[in-house]
C-alpha cells in the first residue's frame, strides 16, 4: 500500500488531499448526526461554500441524506467510511504508530485514532468509534461482556449502533461504584449498550468504598452474587484506566489515602488497584466485581483511554499483563512513544 500511496501522491497530488477531506467530513457527520451544515463547518474549520460542495457531492453519490433535522450517514455511507479506515490510516501514519506503541507495551492489538482526548472532545468519540466497531468483531453469540465506568467508556456505548433484531448478549458492571457522574456509572453504561444492541443486562447496586464488614455481608445477598457470577464468566472485559491522583479525588478518596499514594509515587488505577511507573500494586479500594485474578481467563481484555495527559498511566498499567488489548488516540500513543525515549 505504500508503493501506491506514494505512486498516488506524485500522480494526482490533489486526490489525497480531496479524499482525506471528506473521509473527514463523513468522519464528523457520523459522530456528531444530525449535524447541520453551519455546525459541520465550525466544527471543522472550513468555510460553509466548501461544505456546501463537498455535501452536495456525497448526496449525490447517497454517502449522505439531509432531513430537517440535519445531516446524516447512511447505511452505504457508514459501509464506505469503514472501508476507508485501512487507507487514511496509512495515509495519516497511523498503522506505523500502532505497531510501534503495540511493541513497546508488548500487546497484542493496538487501535489508534486520530487527534488528542485533552484537546478535541471528537478525539473521545473516536476511540468510542473504534471501540464499538471492534467489539462487533469479537462478540460471539452467547458474549458476556463486564464493562467499567468512565466517560470514555460512556463514549463506547453513544458510538454503538442500534440494532433491530434480537442479541443474546449480556452486559454487565465490571465492578460496583457510585463515585461518579450518574452517566458515567457502569450501570447506566451497560444498560445503555443493552439497548443499542437488543440484549440484555445486570445492575450491580454495591458503593466503590466500604467497610470490610459491609462488604462481606452484601456480597452474600442473592442479586448481587447473581452478577458476581455473571461477572466471572464474562469473555469480554471493557475497562478504562486513568492517572491514579486524578482518579482517587474524583472517587472521593480520604486525604490519608491520597497522601499515601502519592508518598508511594502512584501513576495509574484500574479496576480500584493503583500502580506505579513499574506496574506494582501499591493501593487496592475494596470493592465487588471484577479482581485482578479474574482477567488471566478472559479472552479479550481490552482497555480504553486517551489523551497525552494519560500517557504516563497507559505505560504504568501496561508494565502489568492484565489486558490484551488497548485502543487510544494519537495524543496519548506519541506521549507514550516519548516516555519510553526519556
Amino acid at each position: 500500500m505504500n508503493v501506491l500511496l506514494d505512486l498516488l501522491k506524485r500522480i494526482y497530488p490533489n486526490m489525497l488531499e480531496d479524499m482525506q477531506q471528506r473521509y473527514d467530513i463523513m468522519r464528523h457527520v457520523n459522530l456528531l448526526q444530525p449535524i447541520g451544515r453551519r455546525s459541520l463547518a465550525d466544527v471543522m474549520d472550513l468555510t460553509e461554500r466548501t461544505i456546501r460542495s463537498e455535501i452536495e457531492l456525497l448526496q449525490e453519490q447517497r454517502i449522505l441524506q439531509i432531513t430537517s433535522k440535519g445531516m446524516f450517514l447512511t447505511s452505504e455511507g457508514k459501509l464506505i467510511l469503514d472501508q476507508l479506515v485501512p487507507f487514511i490510516k496509512e495515509l495519516a501514519g497511523l498503522n506505523e504508530l500502532e505497531e510501534k506503541v503495540k511493541k513497546q507495551l508488548g500487546l497484542e492489538r493496538v487501535i489508534i485514532v486520530p487527534g488528542n482526548s485533552d484537546e478535541e472532545e471528537r478525539a473521545k468519540l473516536e476511540i468510542g468509534r473504534a471501540c464499538a466497531t471492534y467489539l462487533d468483531t469479537i462478540m460471539t453469540t452467547d458474549a458476556t461482556i463486564a464493562v467499567t465506568g468512565g466517560s470514555t467508556i460512556a463514549a463506547v456505548a453513544n458510538q454503538m449502533e442500534e440494532t433491530v433484531e434480537k442479541n443474546n448478549y449480556l452486559f454487565v458492571p465490571a465492578r460496583g461504584g457510585f463515585g461518579e457522574n450518574v452517566e458515567y456509572q457502569a450501570n447506566t453504561i451497560v444498560a445503555k449498550m443493552a439497548r443499542k444492541t437488543n440484549s440484555a443486562y445486570r445492575m450491580l447496586f454495591m458503593p466503590d468504598l466500604l467497610s470490610e464488614a459491609s462488604f462481606k455481608t452484601m456480597r452474600q445477598e442473592p442479586s448481587i452474587h447473581d452478577v458476581l457470577e455473571h461477572i466471572k464468566e464474562a469473555q469480554i472485559v471493557l475497562h478504562g484506566l486513568g492517572d491514579a491522583i486524578t482518579m482517587a479525588k474524583r472517587r472521593d478518596t480520604p486525604q490519608p489515602v491520597i497522601d499515601k499514594l502519592t508518598k508511594q509515587h502512584a501513576i495509574s488505577e484500574a479496576f480500584g488497584y493503583y500502580f506505579n511507573a513499574d506496574g506494582e500494586i501499591v493501593h487496592q479500594v475494596l470493592s465487588t466485581g471484577i479482581d485482578l485474578k479474574h482477567l488471566a481467563t478472559k479472552k479479550h481484555v481490552i482497555a480504553v483511554a486517551g489523551g497525552m495527559s494519560k500517557a504516563k498511566a497507559i505505560s504504568s498499567y501496561f508494565k502489568t499483563s492484565y489486558s490484551n488489548t488497548l485502543i487510544t488516540d494519537e495524543g496519548a500513543a506519541i506521549g507514550i512513544l516519548r516516555e519510553a525515549s526519556l
